[in-house]
């Protein structure tokens, strides 16, 4: 029974997303030309074209077409992940509340980690006390202000330690970051952003947040995520933002 091309692609996909994930392919190294993966494979063009196109919506490399053609290899990031699981919530018309219900309960695990973290004064707490800085920096600019948050939010959890709440943590909080960007955009524009006081009552918290992971306060630390998180992300759900959430690039 003859192979049919798409599951030549599938074959194809398969091995050379693993020479990627492995090392053996180098990021910014050159894929070998189709020519020469079409002899090594024993496939035919559609079914490389099929493979290369498979790997390039993946994020794992990027195309060049015209006469100086070629493919660069690029090491597997979140963001990859993140455009992935939003191309399946946005299938599935998930909202942003849905989406923010999760955060609520995944984010406070991570910042519980952080605290929990022998070496957080060393690896935790100078990220998050630059990025802090930033937020009190922006005060006065609404959608800067939001910008910064959201980095400060993210980086809670790209330092909590552990790798698999990094990256299916870390996917929620790029998608979250790009509807309340794209909120905060529009609100600006349009007078309905938070008051100085809600934003420095945000400031407030934060603070509040890094005393507690200093101290190592696991518990304290936690409740105060969860308690942070319920009034701050409240803001973006008016009628107009809670809708279906759209997916990110998968390459920024």
């Amino acid at each position: 029974m003859p192979i049919h091309q798409p599951r030549l692609a599938e074959i194809v996909v398969s091995q050379l997303r693993e020479r990627i994930v492995s090392g053996e392919l180098e990021p910014n190294s050159e894929l070998p030309r189709q020519e020469v993966l079409m002899k090594e494979f024993g496939v035919g063009k559609p079914a490389m074209r099929e493979a290369l196109r498979v790997l390039e919506i993946e994020g794992l490399i990027t195309i060049r077409r015209g006469n100086q053609g070629g493919a660069t290899v690029h090491a597997p990031q979140q963001r990859n992940a993140a455009h992935a699981i939003g191309v399946v919530l946005q299938s599935w018309n998930v909202s942003a509340s849905d989406l923010r219900d999760a955060i609520n309960a995944i984010e406070p695990v991570c910042v519980a980690l952080c605290a929990a973290r022998e070496d957080r004064h060393e690896t935790v707490l100078p990220i998050l006390e630059a990025a802090h800085a930033r937020i009190v920096e922006a005060v006065d600019d609404e959608y800067l202000f939001t910008e910064a948050s959201r980095e400060f939010h993210e980086l809670i959890v790209k330092h909590c330690g552990n790798s698999t709440l990094v990256v299916i943590a870390g996917s929620l909080e790029t998608l979250w970051s790009g509807q309340e960007l794209a909120w905060s955009q529009d609100a600006t524009a349009h007078g309905r952003h938070p008051d100085s006081e809600m934003r420095t009552s945000g400031i407030q918290a934060h603070a509040r947040l890094l005393e507690l992971i200093a101290a190592g306060d696991v518990q304290g630390a936690q409740e105060q995520s969860t308690k942070h998180l319920a009034s701050s992300l409240l803001h973006v759900l008016d009628p107009k933002a809670d809708r279906a959430i759209t997916s990110v690039s998968s390459r920024g």
